[in-house]
Protein backbone atom coordinates (compact mmCIF):
# COMPACT_ATOMS: atom_id res chain seq x y z
CA UNK A 1 0.00 0.00 0.00
CA UNK A 2 3.27 2.21 -0.42
CA UNK A 3 2.55 2.86 -4.17
CA UNK A 4 2.23 6.05 -5.34
CA UNK A 5 0.24 5.55 -8.64
CA UNK A 6 -2.71 8.05 -9.14
CA UNK A 7 -5.75 5.04 -8.83
CA UNK A 8 -3.71 4.48 -5.27
CA UNK A 9 -4.00 8.01 -4.36
CA UNK A 10 -7.51 7.97 -5.15
CA UNK A 11 -7.57 5.44 -2.53
CA UNK A 12 -5.81 7.41 0.16
CA UNK A 13 -7.67 10.13 -0.87
CA UNK A 14 -11.04 8.70 0.94
CA UNK A 15 -9.81 6.38 3.16
CA UNK A 16 -11.14 8.82 5.76
CA UNK A 17 -14.37 8.66 4.35
CA UNK A 18 -14.19 5.33 3.79
CA UNK A 19 -13.56 4.50 7.87
CA UNK A 20 -16.44 6.67 8.58
CA UNK A 21 -18.89 4.90 6.12
CA UNK A 22 -18.02 2.03 7.77
CA UNK A 23 -18.03 3.02 11.37
CA UNK A 24 -21.43 4.40 11.28
CA UNK A 25 -22.45 1.16 9.74
CA UNK A 26 -21.11 -1.20 11.78
CA UNK A 27 -19.94 0.80 15.34
CA UNK A 28 -16.97 -0.79 15.76
CA UNK A 29 -13.76 0.19 15.27
CA UNK A 30 -12.18 -3.10 14.33
CA UNK A 31 -14.98 -4.33 11.71
CA UNK A 32 -14.53 -0.90 10.11
CA UNK A 33 -11.00 -1.29 9.90
CA UNK A 34 -11.14 -4.72 8.18
CA UNK A 35 -13.85 -3.79 5.83
CA UNK A 36 -11.48 -0.80 4.36
CA UNK A 37 -8.60 -3.25 3.95
CA UNK A 38 -11.07 -5.54 2.05
CA UNK A 39 -12.53 -2.44 0.16
CA UNK A 40 -8.27 -1.59 -0.22
CA UNK A 41 -8.27 -5.65 -1.94
CA UNK A 42 -10.85 -5.11 -4.10
CA UNK A 43 -9.54 -1.55 -5.60
CA UNK A 44 -6.63 -3.19 -6.16
CA UNK A 45 -8.03 -6.09 -8.17
CA UNK A 46 -10.60 -4.05 -9.97
CA UNK A 47 -9.95 -3.10 -13.54
CA UNK A 48 -9.37 0.80 -13.63
CA UNK A 49 -10.30 1.23 -16.92
CA UNK A 50 -14.19 0.61 -15.85
CA UNK A 51 -13.93 3.10 -12.65
CA UNK A 52 -15.34 6.08 -13.65
CA UNK A 53 -15.68 7.67 -10.20
CA UNK A 54 -13.19 6.42 -8.01
CA UNK A 55 -14.90 7.87 -4.65
CA UNK A 56 -18.69 6.73 -5.56
CA UNK A 57 -16.92 3.12 -6.11
CA UNK A 58 -14.93 2.85 -3.19
CA UNK A 59 -18.37 4.06 -1.20
CA UNK A 60 -20.40 1.34 -2.99
CA UNK A 61 -17.58 -1.15 -2.10
CA UNK A 62 -17.53 -0.55 1.32
CA UNK A 63 -21.13 -0.08 1.82
CA UNK A 64 -22.34 -3.19 0.30
CA UNK A 65 -18.89 -5.12 2.67
CA UNK A 66 -20.39 -3.74 5.75
CA UNK A 67 -24.02 -4.59 5.11
CA UNK A 68 -21.92 -8.08 4.45
CA UNK A 69 -20.82 -7.87 7.91
CA UNK A 70 -23.47 -6.10 9.37
CA UNK A 71 -25.94 -8.98 8.80
CA UNK A 72 -24.07 -11.62 9.87
CA UNK A 73 -22.86 -9.30 13.09
CA UNK A 74 -27.11 -9.37 14.27
CA UNK A 75 -27.19 -13.03 15.19
CA UNK A 76 -23.81 -13.09 17.14
CA UNK A 77 -25.22 -9.82 18.83
CA UNK A 78 -28.32 -11.75 19.62
CA UNK A 79 -25.91 -13.91 22.18
CA UNK A 80 -24.15 -11.05 23.43
CA UNK A 81 -23.54 -11.19 27.44
CA UNK A 82 -25.10 -8.06 28.77
CA UNK A 83 -25.46 -4.85 27.32
CA UNK A 84 -24.05 -3.89 23.89
CA UNK A 85 -22.26 -0.92 23.13
CA UNK A 86 -20.65 0.26 20.03
CA UNK A 87 -16.93 0.53 20.24
CA UNK A 88 -15.71 4.19 21.58
CA UNK A 89 -13.44 6.33 19.11
CA UNK A 90 -10.89 9.22 20.09
CA UNK A 91 -12.28 12.37 17.75
CA UNK A 92 -10.32 15.16 17.02
CA UNK A 93 -11.25 18.79 18.14
CA UNK A 94 -12.46 19.47 14.55
CA UNK A 95 -15.25 16.56 14.51
CA UNK A 96 -16.20 17.86 17.86
CA UNK A 97 -16.24 21.46 17.08
CA UNK A 98 -18.76 20.39 13.99
CA UNK A 99 -22.31 19.58 15.46
CA UNK A 100 -23.53 17.51 12.78
CA UNK A 101 -20.72 15.45 12.65
CA UNK A 102 -20.45 15.32 15.97
CA UNK A 103 -23.92 13.94 16.69
CA UNK A 104 -23.74 11.50 13.51
CA UNK A 105 -20.57 9.80 15.39
CA UNK A 106 -21.87 9.99 19.24
CA UNK A 107 -22.46 6.95 21.11
CA UNK A 108 -25.97 8.01 21.74
CA UNK A 109 -26.47 8.00 18.08
CA UNK A 110 -24.53 4.65 17.23
CA UNK A 111 -27.06 3.21 19.76
CA UNK A 112 -29.87 4.24 17.92
CA UNK A 113 -28.49 3.05 14.49
CA UNK A 114 -28.60 -0.26 16.08
CA UNK A 115 -32.60 -0.28 16.00
CA UNK A 116 -32.37 -0.16 12.57
CA UNK A 117 -32.30 -2.78 9.68
CA UNK A 118 -29.17 -2.80 7.82
CA UNK A 119 -30.32 -1.66 4.81
CA UNK A 120 -31.97 1.46 7.03
CA UNK A 121 -28.93 2.19 8.39
CA UNK A 122 -26.99 2.36 5.20
CA UNK A 123 -29.36 4.48 3.43
CA UNK A 124 -29.37 6.94 7.02
CA UNK A 125 -25.85 7.27 6.55
CA UNK A 126 -25.17 7.71 2.94
CA UNK A 127 -27.78 9.80 2.75
CA UNK A 128 -28.01 12.12 6.24
CA UNK A 129 -24.39 11.99 7.32
CA UNK A 130 -22.82 12.15 3.98
CA UNK A 131 -25.34 13.68 2.00
CA UNK A 132 -25.26 11.19 -0.91
CA UNK A 133 -28.26 12.07 -3.35
CA UNK A 134 -31.11 9.09 -3.42
CA UNK A 135 -30.21 8.10 -6.84
CA UNK A 136 -26.55 7.63 -6.18
CA UNK A 137 -27.55 5.37 -3.23
CA UNK A 138 -30.07 3.64 -5.67
CA UNK A 139 -27.02 3.32 -7.32
CA UNK A 140 -24.68 1.80 -4.49
CA UNK A 141 -27.15 -1.08 -3.45
CA UNK A 142 -28.46 -1.72 -6.84
CA UNK A 143 -31.94 -0.60 -6.17
CA UNK A 144 -34.63 1.74 -7.51
CA UNK A 145 -34.51 5.41 -6.62
CA UNK A 146 -37.98 5.42 -5.13
CA UNK A 147 -37.40 2.43 -3.16
CA UNK A 148 -34.21 3.78 -1.68
CA UNK A 149 -36.68 7.13 -1.26
CA UNK A 150 -39.11 5.54 1.01
CA UNK A 151 -36.69 3.73 2.75
CA UNK A 152 -34.93 6.98 3.50
CA UNK A 153 -37.89 8.65 4.66
CA UNK A 154 -38.93 5.52 7.47
CA UNK A 155 -35.18 5.48 8.40
CA UNK A 156 -35.33 9.27 9.14
CA UNK A 157 -38.82 9.49 10.70
CA UNK A 158 -37.48 5.65 13.40
CA UNK A 159 -34.48 7.55 14.13
CA UNK A 160 -36.27 10.87 15.07
CA UNK A 161 -38.56 9.04 16.77
CA UNK A 162 -35.66 7.53 19.03
CA UNK A 163 -33.50 10.39 19.05
CA UNK A 164 -33.41 12.46 22.30
CA UNK A 165 -32.45 16.31 22.37
CA UNK A 166 -29.90 16.83 24.98
CA UNK A 167 -27.62 19.83 26.28
CA UNK A 168 -25.03 20.05 23.95
CA UNK A 169 -22.84 23.42 25.78
CA UNK A 170 -19.47 22.85 25.55
CA UNK A 171 -18.61 24.50 28.30
CA UNK A 172 -21.56 22.96 30.60
CA UNK A 173 -20.20 19.67 28.85
CA UNK A 174 -16.21 20.73 30.46
CA UNK A 175 -17.97 21.54 33.72
CA UNK A 176 -19.35 18.20 34.72
CA UNK A 177 -16.95 16.26 33.06
CA UNK A 178 -14.24 18.31 35.40
CA UNK A 179 -16.66 18.06 38.50
CA UNK A 180 -17.07 14.07 37.76
CA UNK A 181 -13.33 13.79 37.50
CA UNK A 182 -12.65 15.40 40.79
CA UNK A 183 -15.38 13.67 42.25
CA UNK A 184 -14.65 9.87 41.56
CA UNK A 185 -10.87 10.75 42.50
CA UNK A 186 -11.96 11.91 45.83
CA UNK A 187 -14.49 9.23 46.79
CA UNK A 188 -16.99 11.74 46.54
CA UNK A 189 -20.42 10.34 46.30
CA UNK A 190 -22.16 12.75 47.20
CA UNK A 191 -20.51 15.28 44.77
CA UNK A 192 -21.75 12.79 41.82
CA UNK A 193 -25.14 12.05 43.11
CA UNK A 194 -25.39 15.34 42.70
CA UNK A 195 -24.43 15.33 39.05
CA UNK A 196 -26.83 12.66 37.94
CA UNK A 197 -30.54 12.72 36.84
CA UNK A 198 -32.98 11.33 39.20
CA UNK A 199 -33.70 9.16 36.31
CA UNK A 200 -30.26 8.56 35.43
CA UNK A 201 -29.81 5.31 33.35
CA UNK A 202 -26.48 3.71 33.16
CA UNK A 203 -25.24 1.05 30.68
CA UNK A 204 -22.29 -1.09 30.79
CA UNK A 205 -20.72 -3.44 28.05
CA UNK A 206 -18.27 -6.14 29.55
CA UNK A 207 -19.10 -8.42 26.59
CA UNK A 208 -18.70 -11.24 29.21
CA UNK A 209 -15.17 -10.53 29.08
CA UNK A 210 -14.94 -8.36 32.35
CA UNK A 211 -17.31 -7.99 34.89
CA UNK A 212 -20.37 -5.99 34.04
CA UNK A 213 -23.67 -4.72 34.76
CA UNK A 214 -25.37 -7.38 33.20
CA UNK A 215 -29.19 -5.00 32.59
CA UNK A 216 -29.46 -1.28 32.75
CA UNK A 217 -29.16 0.16 36.15
CA UNK A 218 -31.74 2.82 37.07
CA UNK A 219 -31.81 6.12 39.91
CA UNK A 220 -28.93 8.28 41.03
CA UNK A 221 -28.83 6.11 44.36
CA UNK A 222 -27.92 2.74 42.34
CA UNK A 223 -25.88 4.25 39.79
CA UNK A 224 -23.65 6.18 41.93
CA UNK A 225 -23.07 3.27 44.16
CA UNK A 226 -22.00 0.69 41.34
CA UNK A 227 -19.70 3.50 40.04
CA UNK A 228 -17.69 3.76 42.98
CA UNK A 229 -17.58 -0.32 43.37
CA UNK A 230 -16.26 -0.25 40.28
CA UNK A 231 -13.39 2.35 40.85
CA UNK A 232 -12.62 0.19 43.82
CA UNK A 233 -12.08 -2.73 42.42
CA UNK A 234 -8.54 -3.86 43.28
CA UNK A 235 -7.47 -4.24 39.70
CA UNK A 236 -8.52 -1.04 38.71
CA UNK A 237 -6.21 0.61 41.64
CA UNK A 238 -3.86 2.96 39.66
CA UNK A 239 -5.85 3.89 36.97
CA UNK A 240 -5.24 7.20 35.49
CA UNK A 241 -8.85 9.09 34.47
CA UNK A 242 -8.85 11.74 32.53
CA UNK A 243 -10.95 14.07 29.92
CA UNK A 244 -11.28 12.89 26.41
CA UNK A 245 -12.89 13.58 23.06
CA UNK A 246 -14.38 9.84 22.62
CA UNK A 247 -17.26 10.12 19.29
CA UNK A 248 -17.66 13.46 18.72
CA UNK A 249 -18.14 14.12 22.40
CA UNK A 250 -16.43 15.14 25.82
CA UNK A 251 -16.20 12.42 28.12
CA UNK A 252 -13.64 10.06 30.27
CA UNK A 253 -10.85 7.73 29.44
CA UNK A 254 -9.52 5.77 32.03
CA UNK A 255 -5.71 3.99 31.41
CA UNK A 256 -3.87 1.31 33.49
CA UNK A 257 -0.64 1.11 32.36
CA UNK A 258 -0.90 3.36 29.26
CA UNK A 259 -3.61 1.33 27.91
CA UNK A 260 -7.39 2.11 27.63
CA UNK A 261 -8.96 0.38 30.66
CA UNK A 262 -12.87 2.47 30.17
CA UNK A 263 -14.32 5.13 28.37
CA UNK A 264 -17.49 6.89 29.71
CA UNK A 265 -19.87 8.79 28.02
CA UNK A 266 -23.01 10.58 28.89
CA UNK A 267 -25.60 12.57 28.19
CA UNK A 268 -26.96 15.87 29.37
CA UNK A 269 -30.37 17.40 30.42
CA UNK A 270 -30.56 20.56 32.21
CA UNK A 271 -27.05 20.34 33.61
CA UNK A 272 -27.62 16.90 35.00
CA UNK A 273 -26.62 13.22 33.27
CA UNK A 274 -29.63 11.45 32.19
CA UNK A 275 -27.66 8.48 30.65
CA UNK A 276 -23.86 7.23 30.99
CA UNK A 277 -22.52 4.24 29.13
CA UNK A 278 -19.41 2.39 30.34
CA UNK A 279 -17.34 0.36 27.85
CA UNK A 280 -14.90 -2.23 29.18
CA UNK A 281 -14.64 -4.69 27.23
CA UNK A 282 -11.35 -5.09 26.50
CA UNK A 283 -12.02 -6.36 22.63
CA UNK A 284 -13.65 -3.00 22.12
CA UNK A 285 -11.27 -0.75 23.88
CA UNK A 286 -8.98 -0.40 20.22
CA UNK A 287 -10.32 2.90 19.08
CA UNK A 288 -9.26 4.65 21.80
CA UNK A 289 -5.24 3.55 21.77
CA UNK A 290 -3.36 7.06 21.33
Amino acid sequence: MTTTEPETDAFHEHRRLLFATAYRMLGTVSDAEDIVQDAWLTWNKADRSEVRHPRAYLVRTVTNLSLNRLTSARATREEYVGPWLPEPLLTSPDVAQDRELAESVSTAMLVVLETLTPVERAVFVLREVFGFSHAEIAGFLDREEPAVRQISSRARKHVAARRQRFDTDTAERERVTDRFLAACAGGDINAVLEMLAPDVTAWSDGGGKVTAARRPLYGADHVARWLFGVLAKPANAGAVITPALINGELGVLAELGGAPLAAVTFDLDGGLIRNLRVQINPDKLTGLRR
